[in-house]
């Protein structure tokens, strides 16, 4: 008994320390699943925080690759609309001024899910708007605008180049006078103008260009202009009077809260406007004006008939045996007296001077004595050339400086030794001569050169631009404007572009009479081939929109893309309903 005793007291003290065994060992494992609990909500705040992180990174990744996307569209806007400039066959001038169906919406990459369906409109503020609040889809032609660097060729004087200049809102004898030193060739200043010796005395100093002008943004370098009277009030170049625009200083840009837009010298200038002097097919017109009677005789017989040919040589001979009447209706007065009612005092016959642009050049001229020189000399040594019975060894001693010299009038001319007065194939009819003309200014030229340049668009330009032109009245220019007619959405009407595809709707319309036409037909036209577009690429489930502003030269084919501007840091400066009608 005695030996079992201590075994009996021994066995509480294993299960006392037992227990306290247990009690640690539950107290270890307590701690660690504590830490387990800690560690686990750790990785998953963490995990949490990566799935975030990728969201956010996948959701940049998605609106990068859709504003790249936006990009790309409105990069496709301006290819498609160099590649349609380039189909001049196909071409009409309702197709370029506004089309909705061409020009609104285009689909460049369908998707069955709306922020994917990518779209562009090519799109443009309507000219003739004076409350600034219209918009229509198509193209701005360069045209529209006076051309700067036409304006030491357009044989004018100083006095009459700055009439030119300030009948554009802003413009002053000074920066008249300074924008024709920047541009000339010499070194010479114009009386209220500005020459090197100005320019150096900036800072930083620099000279005068005594060249022309590369961009429109280069005018911030002429004396005198700043980038309020260059952009004007539209901050958002979208022509556009936005609310923005209308209010004052509560907010950019300053402006004078008159209800009106303040377009600034950008709307009014251009350093592009040209046109193609090229057919329809793309091959060259003929020059009516050519030294060689023999080829033109040829071409004319292939393009029209026999009857043209002789009557074009005989008029190249002999000049017009019925000279254009002075203007009585609706006369064109001298740039000097705008106002004045009486009829010009300008020559309208066929070989007064013009601009280089519509008649021949100094070279062409040149030639063309010479070569009336070697004929004459084949003459006296016995030789003779003859086309259509008529002795072309003369040469032809009569410059044509305007198509219009050669409708409605006669010439004669001894056709096999017999005398004859041979009458214009080219009707004056009023009723014909929109359908005559057209025809007559797509095969012939009066140059050899390949483009014409600065002649202004009369169906675009705006009324100050017109106002400018030499020779031209207000009551020409109003009727002008007025003809321009907008439907009830204020947009230009399709039928009437279509009956002003050329300038003889001025004539046929009554608003010009035929001397008219001869003394204005250097400087305006119907369209140009330089055209500024603003196009924006879109999708239809909403997202970024990419708007780029793009110069297309469409002289020459292919087309050329002259320049490409982001707009983007501007605004989208139109709204989506403008962008896409919204079908309900």
């Amino acid at each position: 008994m005695k030996h079992g005793t201590p075994m009996i007291g021994r066995q509480p003290a294993r299960d006392r320390l037992r227990e306290l065994t247990t009690k640690s060992s539950a107290a270890r494992w307590g701690s660690v699943l504590l830490l387990v609990i800690v560690v686990i909500a750790m990785l998953t705040l963490s995990a949490y925080n990566f799935a975030q992180t990728m969201t956010t990174e996948l959701e940049a990744a998605s609106m990068y690759t859709l504003d790249v996307q936006s990009r790309a569209t409105a990069d496709s806007g301006v290819e498609f609309v160099a590649t349609m400039l380039g189909s001049r066959q196909t071409l009409v001038a309702e197709n370029l001024i506004h089309n909705p169906q061409i020009f609104m919406g285009q689909v460049v990459s369908p998707s069955p899910h709306l922020r994917a369906n990518s779209r562009f409109t090519v799109i443009a503020p309507v000219e003739h708007d004076t409350k600034t609040n219209s918009i229509r889809y198509g193209l701005m032609d360069e045209s529209s605008k006076l051309n700067l660097n036409f304006l030491p060729n357009m044989g004018l004087s100083n006095d009459e180049l700055n009439t030119l200049l300030m009948k554009v809102p802003g413009v002053t004898i000074e920066i008249a006078d300074a924008i024709l030193d920047w541009i000339d060739s010499d070194d010479t200043k114009n009386p209220y103008g500005a020459e090197s010796e100005t320019y150096q005395q900036m800072n930083p100093p620099y000279q005068a260009k005594n060249g022309p002008l590369e961009t429109m943004d280069e005018l911030l370098l002429v004396n005198g202009i700043t980038p309020t009277l260059l952009y004007g009030e539209d901050a958002n170049r979208n022509g556009l009077l936005d609310p923005n625009e209308n209010d004052g200083d509560a907010s950019p840009p300053m402006d004078n809260a008159d209800g009106v837009l303040d377009h600034g010298f950008i709307a009014y200038f251009s350093v592009h406007g040209r046109e193609s002097n090229r057919r329809k097919t793309g091959t060259l017109k003929i020059n009516v004006n050519d030294g060689f009677l023999t080829d033109l005789y040829d071409n004319l017989v292939e393009a029209f008939d026999e009857d043209t040919a002789k009557f074009v040589i005989a008029f190249r001979i002999s000049g017009p045996a019925t000279p254009v009447e002075e203007s009585k209706t609706n006369p064109v007065v001298p740039p000097t007296s705008p106002t004045s009612s009486t009829s010009s005092t300008s020559s309208t016959s066929s070989t007064s001077s013009t601009p280089v642009s519509s008649g021949q050049s100094i070279q062409e001229k040149q030639a063309a004595e010479s070569l009336s020189q070697f004929l004459a000399s084949m003459a006296k040594s016995g030789g003779t050339v003859t086309r259509g019975g008529i002795d072309l060894s003369k040469g032809g001693k009569t410059s044509i400086e305007s198509l219009w010299s050669l409708i409605g009038t006669s010439a004669k001319i001894s056709i096999d030794g017999t005398p004859t007065t041979l009458k214009s194939p080219w009707s004056d009819d009023v009723s014909s001569i929109s359908t005559v003309y057209p025809d007559m200014m797509d095969k012939l030229t009066t140059t050899k050169e390949e483009y014409l340049e600065g002649r202004i668009n009369i169906n675009q330009a705006r009324r100050e631009v017109l106002l400018g032109l030499p020779t031209m009245t207000e009551e020409i220019v109003n009727n002008i404007i007025a003809a321009q007619r907008l439907d009830s959405n204020g947009q230009p009407s399709l039928d009437t572009i279509r009956q002003h595809n050329s300038t003889a709707w001025l004539y046929s319309e009554n608003l010009v009479d035929l001397p008219g036409m001869i003394t204005l037909d250097p400087y305006i036209t119907a369209h140009g081939d330089v055209y500024r577009v603003q196009v924006l690429g879109f999708f239809d489930g909403g997202g970024p929109v990419s708007r780029l502003e793009a110069l297309i030269d469409a002289t020459k084919l292919p087309p050329r893309i002259i320049s490409q501007r982001d707009l983007n840091e501007l605004g989208r400066g139109y709204t989506r309903s403008q962008l896409l009608q919204v079908v309900k």
